[in-house]
């Protein structure tokens, strides 16, 4: 497996919380001799969203194929093209309930219901608060068709300093949900 490169598609949802988007992007490609593709689908509100928050239309920068939310002709709109992880960062509540209710109504959802039934790796980076009970029902109706929910919680243990600093304690996590090898902070070693 560790010699297996890996096929990702990114979904980035219209939720708050750019700057995970943004810091995922700039990990996968530093870490891109361990990746052979990287599709990515943004909502509208999603582009709205980077720009407000980050003040920039960057996304456009990077050097990953970029696929219309009507494209239902992209590779990973096919269990076929065997893309092994799907990441949406941010997720929004609503982009998580039309998952979890198998509404493939666009290219992202589309994804993610071809990555729970091929069987892979579906990571859903969730940016809500509080939640209500139907956020937290349509989480474990995930959980139970294979998806992992990892909210955008920060954590404290390597006492980041800056916003990008904590938010980088979620996107090293989702690196690790991943598989790709990354040097990062891990509980219980010395720095």
């Amino acid at each position: 497996m560790q010699n297996k490169k890996h096929k990702i598609v990114i979904g980035i949802s219209g939720a708050s919380g750019a700057i995970y988007a943004k810091l995922l992007l700039d990990e996968l490609n530093k870490l891109s001799t361990q990746i052979e593709a990287v599709g990515i689908v943004m909502s509208d509100n999603a582009k709205y969203v980077w720009e407000t928050e980050l003040g920039n239309k960057d996304y456009q920068n990077y050097p990953f194929t970029f696929y219309s939310k009507n494209d239902f002709e992209a590779p990973f709109a096919s269990g076929s093209a065997k893309y092994n992880t799907m990441i949406v960062a941010p997720c929004s509540m609503g982009t998580l309930s039309r998952i979890a209710h198998g509404t493939s109504n666009d290219l992202l959802t589309r994804a993610a219901d071809v990555i729970l039934k091929e069987r892979r790796k579906l990571i859903l980076v969730c940016r809500e608060s509080p939640l209500n009970l139907i956020h937290i029902e349509n989480m474990r109706q995930l959980t139970l068709a294979g998806g992992i929910i990892c909210p955008a919680v920060p954590s404290f243990y390597s006492k980041p300093q800056t916003i990008e600093e904590a938010v980088m304690t979620v996107i090293n996590r989702v690196i690790d949900l991943i598989g790709l090898e990354k040097q990062s902070y891990s509980w219980g070693e010395n720095e």
